[in-house]
């Protein structure tokens, strides 16, 4: 069903130009003798086909068309214009600003037949076209995301290939990561943001995988020789992860090499200071400390969550970016839920 909307102050014309439109089956005319209203009418429907008038009080046809044209989505709309014969000045102005055809008075009813079934056979295809782009449109989405969905199984699986060789556990990558991203949230970061972060920070420790078994899994302290090895770690990551075509890989090498980065400078690899340390490093290193620290482990106790916030306090400007310390503590609501939902004995996927 076409709706076509009919502009004219004479009741007699919109009453000739209704039956005309009736009889062209399969349309919905809705009339208007005031071309503001009609207007109004526009900005909250979108007609199949609009005829209108040019000689009308408050607005004539030219700027009732220009008005319409400026409406979002309405530039397509098909517009028969009509006119009195001798106005081709007229009909010239509108055709620039606008009008796609003519009627002119008095109006011929085959020629009004033929003109208006032309300009409803453009809006159909149109529609069409337009419900075909939405449909590809849809697919391409759809693919993507299946594609994206392998990508970010992927990722969590070499996530957790490097901590098989760790005394961490599954768990321990989805709480940072979650952690990491309700940091983001308190940073009030972009929600595109808030998820890459979420996707790419299992892979922080992902370098893991090159360090001798020896040192990874050595119970006692590392002699200085061994943690200068385990240090490389954050190189290897980078490293695996860094020039891939992948946003989320990307972002995942960027904070393998800088989540063991501290604020003051004194952290490794490269002893970056304050703002240089990446965004992600900085946010990652924050959840990941805080998740060892309150995870039980072979060679230590769970340390107590007030322990662990103060040691995230005493480290404000110091170990952690205090910004992300206190975007953390603001949502810790969000942190008790997530070291609920998920538990060292049951680590769903992301």
């Amino acid at each position: 069903m076409h709706t076509v909307l009919i502009i004219d102050d004479s009741d007699i014309n919109l009453t000739l130009i209704k039956a005309l439109v009736l009889k062209l089956g399969e349309c919905n005319p809705v009339l208007f003798e005031n071309p503001l209203k009609a207007l109004d009418w526009c900005r909250e429907n979108v007609p199949d086909l609009v005829i209108v008038d040019y000689m009308m009080p408050d607005m004539d046809g030219l700027r009732f068309i220009s008005a319409f044209r400026a409406l979002h989505g309405r530039d397509e709309v098909p517009i028969l214009m009509v006119t009195a014969n001798d106005q081709k000045d007229v009909r010239y102005e509108a055709l620039l600003g606008g009008a796609n055809d003519f009627l002119t008075k008095p109006i011929d009813r085959v020629e009004f037949g033929a003109r208006a079934r032309n300009m409803l056979s453009l809006r159909t295809g149109q529609k069409f076209l337009a419900d075909r782009a939405q449909h590809l449109a849809a697919l391409v989405h759809e693919q993507t995301r299946e594609i994206r969905d392998r990508e970010k199984e992927l990722i969590f699986r070499m996530s957790r290939a490097a901590e098989f060789r760790d005394p961490e556990t599954g768990a321990h990558i989805q709480r940072m990561a979650y952690y990491s991203q309700a940091i983001a949230k308190g940073l009030d970061l972009d929600e595109s943001v808030q998820k890459l972060i979420l996707e790419a920070a299992p892979m922080h420790d992902v370098g893991k995988i090159g360090i001798p078994d020896y040192i990874l899994l050595k119970p006692g302290k590392l002699t200085p020789e061994e943690f200068e090895v385990m240090k490389g770690h954050a190189r290897l990551g980078h490293e695996l992860l860094n020039n891939s075509g992948s946003e989320i890989l990307r972002a995942g090498a960027q904070i393998a090499i800088s989540h063991h980065e501290k604020y003051d400078g004194s952290g490794y690899p490269r002893g970056l200071k304050g703002n240089d340390i990446p965004l992600f490093g900085r946010i990652v290193a924050v959840a990941d400390v805080f998740d060892a620290l309150t995870s039980e482990r072979p060679y230590k106790k769970a340390w107590s969550l007030e322990d662990a916030v103060h040691f995230l306090e005493e480290g404000r400007g110091k170990h952690f970016d205090p910004l992300c310390v206190e975007a953390f503590l603001a949502t810790w609501d969000i942190v008790l839920d997530i070291r609920q939902r998920f538990q060292d004995e049951d680590a769903p996927m992301l």
